[in-house]
């Protein structure tokens, strides 16, 4: 009977690892550059057959190596599925694409030992009420055919799915690139929940149907064999929480938007490869470029021009021809100039990668500097006390810029409206948004560049991971990037203006001329005031229900051993 302990044949032996690695190459093609209307579904069962590979086939008779199985299972999945969607850092470096793949793949591996050792004990509880013994003995004959269990592993499957993202983007700086639930961005009404649960919300759902999705197969399975058909309840009801949270968003889309004012905005695209900046020789030319274009968007008298990151080959508020042709093209315009630059601080000390508000004609600056830093792209993390990490990235990073203080607000001086900034990849941070949006910010602005990935898929994936921070915030966004994807987001995460040529490509210097409708006083979402909240629960769950088993686990051993 499936699920027991027995001897293998070399089929079951193999047939887990085939499944998480299908698992594996079914969750790396959620994400860009597979945007295939036809493939709309995989999220919601790409984890499946991971899960059967857990919860369902045959299992080692040692728990000591039936653990070891399900963490390289959950190790498979996750480092394969990553293999697949960051694929473009091999534009950067191969080895480092290799070795973070497995390295935030150790995360799903995780996972899989909470699935296998303690949510598969549950599923398989028969009508003696013992999992554990019920597996060993070989009596499987009720297992994962009732309701409320298969109800409870699922819920718990997802939470800990949740945590373990959570997890993976915030220990050791983080890396929260591609959470599952981002894979759901173009369903617009499902993921206005964000603005309630965050992302975690949207991966919880895809997880919960990827679960119900094994379990339904298996029971279908089961009664065909017995010929005794159940109600599948468990399956119907996961149904219906998503259809629930879609009407939630469908009427959350239809109320009539906030009361607003209209901002005209510029953003400059220069298209400038990364080596150029490095090239003494180019900084005349990558000036011209952004002045040239500047010029050419004052025809349509815009309240606010903005430069992408780092921009000016040189630190604009410190050098002074620099900033001298900069103050001469803000003499010929009302409009206040948003241009990302270096920026040294004297006191305290500090090299930053900022975002500078120039208004009133270049007579007055406000400065943010970038709070998350890119490990090994913008500093060396042990640089001192670690040489090797040094020796390894070589003279690719010579210093280390400094992080910023925290969030901060940019206010214009045309219209009175509070700039949320980001730089870089920080749009892709749904609690360093959050916090920009607590401090009252009315418009999110990211000033990237993703030239350091060239023409790949990298800026995609980066923009559908920055759509879901207009969700959980409810702000509109606007996009400005040196080479990469320029546009506006509004408050639901739909692409409103987007900076493309004739045949579609975003890889071209231009201007992307925007009317965005700012809110005069956006109303906080939860998430905004709360944060991750529902990955903290989430987290909690998957630790209760860990500890929960761990102690049924000793006091089973406790009990054998009077007779033993």
């Amino acid at each position: 009977m499936t699920g027991e302990i027995q001897p293998q044949r070399p089929l079951l032996t193999w047939l887990p690892w085939g499944l998480a690695l299908l698992s594996g190459l079914l969750v790396g093609g959620c994400f860009p550059p597979f945007e295939l209307r036809g493939l709309s579904w995989l999220p919601w069962v790409a984890l499946a057959p991971l899960c059967w590979a857990l919860w369902i086939s045959p299992r080692p008779a040692s728990p000591r190596l039936w653990a070891r199985q399900a963490f390289l299972l959950g190790w498979l999945c996750g480092s394969v599925s990553f293999l697949i969607s960051l694929f473009w850092i091999t534009t950067v470096t191969g080895l480092g694409w290799i070795l973070l793949s497995l390295v935030v793949g150790l995360y799903h591996g995780l996972w899989g030992l909470f699935a296998g050792i303690v949510l598969r004990p549950i599923g398989n509880v028969g009508e003696g009420g013992k999992g554990g013994e019920n597996e060993k003995n070989g009596d499987l004959s009720q297992a994962w055919l009732s309701n409320v269990r298969n109800l409870i592993v699922a819920l718990l499957a997802a939470a800990g799915w949740v945590a373990v993202e959570w997890l993976r983007g915030t220990l050791f700086t983080g890396f929260g690139w591609n959470q599952l639930g981002v894979a759901l961005r173009n369903c617009i009404p499902l993921i206005q929940i964000a603005g309630i649960t965050g992302t975690a919300g949207l991966t919880f759902l895809c997880v919960l149907g990827s679960s119900i999705a094994a379990i339904t197969l298996e029971r279908l399975r089961r009664e065909i064999r017995s010929g005794r058909p159940r109600p599948h309840v468990d399956f119907f009801a996961s149904i219906f929480l998503v259809v629930l949270l879609f009407g939630y968003g469908v009427k959350k889309i239809s109320i009539h938007p906030p009361a607003s004012t209209s901002l005209k905005v510029a953003g400059i695209q220069g298209n400038v490869p990364v080596c150029d900046y490095w090239d003494v020789k180019c900084e005349g030319r990558i000036m011209e470029g952004y002045l040239s274009e500047s010029r050419k968007a004052f025809a349509g008298d815009p309240d606010l021009v903005v430069w992408p990151e780092a921009a000016t080959p040189r630190p604009l508020l410190m050098d002074e021809i620099i900033f001298n042709q900069v103050k001469d093209l803000a003499t010929g315009t009302q409009a206040d100039f948003l241009i990302g630059s270096v920026h040294y601080e004297q006191e305290p000390r500090g090299d930053h990668n900022s975002a500078i508000l120039l208004t009133k004609h270049a007579e007055s600056a406000q400065i943010y500097n970038k709070v998350h830093l890119v490990p090994f792209g913008e500093y060396v993390p042990f640089r001192h006390s670690f040489p090797l990490f040094s020796w390894i990235v070589g003279n690719k990073v010579p210093y280390d810029f400094d992080p910023g203080k925290g969030p901060a607000l940019l206010e214009l001086s045309v219209k009175p409206i509070k700039l949320g900034p980001l730089v870089c990849f920080e749009d892709t941070l749904g609690d360093l948004t959050r916090r920009s949006a607590k401090l009252g910010a009315q418009l999110l602005m990211t000033l990237t560049n993703d030239g350091w990935f060239e023409h790949s898929v990298a800026t995609r994936q980066h923009l559908a991971n920055a759509q879901l921070r207009t969700v959980e915030t409810g702000l509109p966004m606007v996009r400005v990037a040196d080479t990469g994807i320029s546009c506006v987001i509004d408050r639901c995460g739909r692409i409103r203006d987007r900076l493309a040529g004739p045949d579609g490509n975003t890889f071209i210097q231009g201007i992307l001329q925007a009317e965005v409708q700012v809110p005069l006083h956006p109303e906080q979402t939860f998430y905004t005031l709360h944060g991750d909240l529902f990955a903290h629960v989430c987290l909690g769950l998957a630790f209760a229900a860990s500890l929960a088993a761990f102690l049924t686990s000793r006091r089973r051993s406790q009990m054998r051993l009077p007779s033993q």
